[in-house]
């Protein structure tokens, strides 16, 4: 394909084209510069790689590797350059558009005004959940279910929770949580509870189910995870974002990261607060309305949502067949692949999510992220995908391949290393040859190959600081104090970055061996890891460190100084992901501002209520939900009501649902724990 990236779709359906910003968007001007944006990345990348190859770092990395295993070693360095450079530049490209502000491409450009919101333009928030936290699920939808009511555009929306869960005692929790918040928040008739049977395809069936039932009733679709919030003047600005920007399929907000106690949340909710915002204005600057989908805090247009979306299974067998995991981006690209635009609207505030608590929850979520992206690649050459999403497949696979390559890149240094100093050097490398080959050892071109690098990977931090420093730092803990943490904040991805490279190579090889990925849901709340579950998880790292560190000592101590940030860093994984999961140190580093965030400085009312109704409903939990479900009247009646028909019988299941039932008749909890009792007549 040639020619204008948004032109060669072969079955474009855009009339009139996107323009999002106003009338004097023509066509053909943006045509032109949707060509120019979407060339220029990897214009940039390639043209700077081209500009170390012939003049510094490709010369100079020839000149410091000795010759045995460069082709190798030049090869993975070279791909993992570009991939660095292609964030520099992303970033450097939203660091332009967040300092200036006037690129009239948009989509929140699109002045939405405080119009009335057309009684046709109906929006269903639904909420996918499967064995949550549930006090914090039900407090996130009543803090944003407030916040709409708060808009006088209630009658507008209508929200659902979509359960996936197949534990007795949470499925119970659900349905009592759901009564609650109704019953609390006028929500009868606009919050609605529903918990399928049939548990297929994970969360794309969920929303599939949703959409074959109910779809047809509404306009549009905002779909939410289990711990997002958001207002109710942002949800009120999505929908009329849609109705001023009819050729647009979806458009997704910048989720900011708030919530979260422990001292590594604090500091990922810190990076992705500070540095996040550069990336996602560079990812509009270059994708514009060929842009990204994250699977929630995002509205849909739910006709060709319907019409288009739809996921099959990919054909095959083995790890990469069956049922399409990471759905998101591949939903994003059917969309476009449609003719309807996608777009991110990274300047709209009210729209939030939590991180996971600690360093392997984080993995752990990973793990399934990085088997879907690498399922997904499946899909970069099906027909009709557009560039710019085939683009999308490509660096979900490089977020997760780029960390093999990175091992294999260290460990053929090693292996050169290990090369040169066991074996004899060869001087005469061809026969008849008059003049030996001396080998060139180039310190200073060392350095400044190693520099280059290190400024391509932290100069955005830097840029974001100088971004908060022209805006305003007072909402950071001021200037000094955002600065320190820009610094603690990079000492600690130091620190982690070889770890998730282990980390993530296990991933990338569990995929490709087929074993079987997890599924379980991520941690919502606070977690602290033990010093037992580190030691599980991390002691394979740590004795790969002190092996790695004792083998170079043994080639070439004065080496160790260059490997130290990644053997240094394997041998402290197991305290720093202690140390790091602590709530207290979280707590403390906050009383002294650092990691500060404007949501922790000056909490939009949203938030509040959230963590308001959480710990209300932590106090008021329904445990041993099953138990009493069987003994307590109400909670039977509740369950009863509640329940679905079943389409046949299975001889274990009725076994098992016995002997559950027996259980519970024995083990019923005492009269004094039992909830205050409501009517019956209320749930009948």
């Amino acid at each position: 394909m040639n020619g204008c990236c948004r032109c060669a779709l072969a079955h474009r359906r855009f009339d009139p084209p996107l323009h999002p910003a106003g009338a004097d968007a023509g066509p053909d001007h943006r045509g032109r510069l949707v060509h120019e944006r979407h060339h220029a990345v990897p214009g940039l990348v390639a043209g700077r790689f081209d500009e170390i190859r012939n003049q510094t770092l490709l010369q100079t990395a020839t000149q410091v590797l000795p010759y045995a295993l460069q082709t190798s070693i030049l090869i993975m360095f070279g791909i993992l350059f570009c991939w660095v450079s292609a964030g520099f530049w992303t970033a450097l490209m939203g660091f332009l558009e967040l300092l200036t502000g006037h690129d009239k491409y948009r989509i929140s450009g699109k002045s939405a005004g405080d119009e009335p919101i057309p009684k046709e333009a109906r929006t269903a928030l639904v909420m996918p959940i499967c064995n949550e936290d549930v006090p914090r699920v039900f407090a996130g939808l009543r803090a944003t279910f407030e916040s709409v009511a708060a808009t006088g555009d209630l009658d507008r929306f209508d929200f659902f929770v979509l359960s996936d869960s197949n534990d007795a005692d949470i499925c119970i929790a659900e349905q009592q949580a759901w009564l609650d918040v109704c019953r609390e928040a006028g929500g009868f008739g606009k919050i609605f509870y529903r918990r399928r049977r049939r548990r297929v395809k994970r969360k794309s069936g969920n929303l599939d189910d949703f959409c074959r039932r109910w779809g047809g009733d509404y306009k549009y679709m905002v779909v939410l995870d289990a711990d997002s919030v958001m207002s109710g003047e942002c949800l009120t600005s999505l929908v009329r974002l849609m109705e001023a920007t009819p050729d647009a399929g979806i458009i997704q907000t910048a989720p900011r990261a708030s919530g979260m106690d422990t001292l590594y949340a604090r500091m990922q909710q810190f990076a992705t607060r500070v540095y996040g915002p550069l990336f996602t204005a560079g990812l509009h600057f270059w994708q514009l309305g060929e842009s990204h989908y994250w699977g929630h805090n995002a509205i849909i247009r739910m006709k060709p949502f319907i019409e288009h979306c739809a996921l099959a299974p990919l054909p095959g067998k083995g790890a990469f067949a069956g049922s399409i995991l990471s759905h998101d981006f591949v939903e994003a690209a059917l969309m476009r692949r449609a003719g309807w635009g996608v777009w991110i609207a990274y300047d709209l505030p009210g729209s939030y999510e939590e991180l996971p608590p600690n360093l392997l929850d984080e993995l752990k979520r990973d793990r399934r992220w990085c088997h879907g992206n690498l399922m997904n690649f499946r899909l970069f050459l099906v027909k009709g995908m557009h560039p710019v999403h085939r683009a999308v497949f490509l660096t979900g696979v490089m977020s997760y391949l780029s960390a093999p390559l990175w091992f294999l890149f260290l460990v053929l240094s090693t292996a050169l290393l290990a090369v040169n100093t066991l074996m004899e050097p060869q001087y005469f490398m061809a026969p008849r040859q008059l003049y030996p080959l001396w080998p060139q050892w180039h310190p200073d071109k060392a350095v400044a190959l190693f520099s280059t690098t290190i400024v391509l990977l932290f100069l955005p931090k830097l840029l974001s600081i100088i971004l908060i420093w022209a805006k305003g730092a007072k909402e950071f803990g001021g200037k000094f104090k955002v600065t320190m943490s820009m610094l603690l904040e990079m000492l600690f991805s130091m620190l982690l970055a070889p770890v998730r490279m282990i980390f993530h190579t296990r991933f990338v090889l569990a995929a490709f061996l087929g074993w079987a990925a997890t599924w379980n849901s991520p941690k919502r709340d606070d977690d602290s890891t033990t010093w037992g579950e580190a030691f599980k998880r991390h002691g394979t790292q740590t004795l790969l460190g002190f092996l790695w560190a004792l083998l170079v000592v043994w080639l070439n101590p004065s080496f160790l100084w260059w490997l130290v940030p990644i053997v240094g860093s394997l041998m402290l994984s197991i305290p720093v992901s202690v140390i790091s999961s602590r709530v207290n140190l979280g707590l403390k580093s906050r009383d002294e501002s650092l990691f500060l965030i404007p949501e922790e400085y000056n909490p939009p009312q949203a938030l509040l209520s959230t963590d308001k109704y959480t710990h209300e409903n932590r106090w008021h939990a329904l445990h041993d939900g099953f138990v009493r479900s069987v003994v307590d009247p109400q909670q039977n009646a509740l369950a009863c009501a509640l329940a679905t028909s079943r389409h046949g019988k299975a001889e274990p299941i009725e076994y098992l649902r016995a002997e559950r039932v027996r259980h519970s008749l024995k083990v019923a909890p005492p009269a004094s724990t039992t909830p205050n009792a409501w009517p019956c007549s209320a749930i009948r």
